[in-house]
Order: C-alpha cells, then structure tokens, then sequence
C-alpha cells in the first residue's frame, strides 16, 4: 500500500468516525464513555495523518 493511499484511507476513517460521534452526541441513548473511546480513536488517527503528512 502506498503512502498516499494509506493517508486516504486513515483520512476516510477518520470523516467515518468524525460522523459517527456527531450521530451519538444527538443521541439521548448513547453511552458517554462510548462517545469518548471513539474521540480517542478519532484522535489517534488524526496524530497519525500528521506524523505521515510531516515526515
């Protein structure tokens, strides 16, 4: 896999999962620690697309 697809693909997670916490948040049923377990991994890759795109 190319660099430049993988960053494709962690950038498309990353919307996936950007979408999926705006879903939960209007949601009165969601569970908080839910919400923030997928923050983290919303960050995660977020770091990771910065350390590709830097070096």
């Amino acid at each position: 896999m190319s660099l430049s697809s993988h960053l494709q693909e962690l950038r498309r997670k990353h919307e996936a999962l950007s979408q999926k916490v705006e879903e939960a948040q209007r949601s009165p049923g969601y569970d908080d620690l839910e919400i923030a377990e997928m923050k983290k991994q919303k960050l995660r890759l977020k770091e990771e697309i910065t350390r590709l795109t830097a070096s």
